[in-house]
């Protein structure tokens, strides 16, 4: 249980949210248990073995055999650390959807918080999950799944559940809009944010296809006008990292 196939160990660019910009040391874990329209992240169910950069922001991996295991992760984290002091500001757990793993992040993130502030990628749809792991985490950045852009069901109950536990860390709600989006997705996301607290930041993220916004600017500010009559600070944010064209 001290071991865990993995996707990626990598140095990057947050490309996303308010923390756009900040550099961030990321593990990326397999599997999801959703399957969203837009999802650029293409996964194996277990994937063989996993990718380790050599030098954080070099591009250039290594390939170990998974499972890997914590004390690896642990000495890999550990020397960029030494050797960067200063360079990261957190660790990015992301995915597919890290909370899948519960289990072993109740063994890993203990000793993984010694290293780096831990900033937790999620869906949003695991509230279970984040009780049993919330008390080492520092940031939470939580999807909404709107049904128009993500093609999945309705998860408004789900979601809700999830946020009233996650207001009890730094958090913000990222809703992916596209052109099919509807002022009524809008209003029930800011109001189920505004119901856990008014000033958790709501960022707006347009779908992308080969690097441009897939709805209209004019449209994009119309979202942001309706949800910013619900809510405190209601922001438009791209993938920048899709512009960069890094990890």
């Amino acid at each position: 249980m001290n071991s865990i196939p993995l996707v990626d160990l990598f140095s990057s660019i947050q490309g996303e949210g308010p923390y756009v910009g900040r550099r961030q040391a990321f593990l990326r874990f397999h599997g999801c248990n959703l399957d969203c329209d837009y999802c650029d992240t293409v996964q194996p169910a277990s994937p063989a073995f996993c990718r380790v950069e050599e030098v954080p922001g070099s591009g250039l991996f290594d390939n170990p055999p998974n499972p890997i295991s914590l004390s690896s992760v642990m000495e890999i984290l550990g020397g960029w650390l030494t050797r960067y002091p200063g360079v990261h500001h957190s660790l990015s757990l992301t995915g597919g959807e890290p909370l899948l793993h519960r289990d072993i992040l109740v063994r890993w993130l203990p000793n993984l918080m010694t290293l780096f502030p831990l900033y937790l990628e999620t869906n949003g749809t695991l509230p279970e999950a984040l009780v049993a792991v919330i008390d080492c985490i520092r940031y939470i950045s939580m999807d909404i799944k709107l049904p128009s852009a993500s093609g999945c069901p309705p998860l408004w109950k789900t979601h809700r559940q999830f946020l009233e536990v996650a207001v009890r860390r730094e958090v913000f709600v990222k809703v992916v809009v596209g052109p099919d989006t509807s002022p009524e997705e809008i209003e029930s996301a800011s109001l189920l944010i505004r119901d856990a607290r008014p000033s958790i930041p709501l960022i707006l993220q347009p779908v992308t296809r080969n690097g441009v916004s897939a709805a209209p600017a004019s449209l994009l500010l119309r979202y942001q006008e309706q949800a910013a009559r619900i809510l405190d600070d209601v922001r438009v944010i791209p993938q920048t990292h899709v512009f960069l064209n890094i990890l």
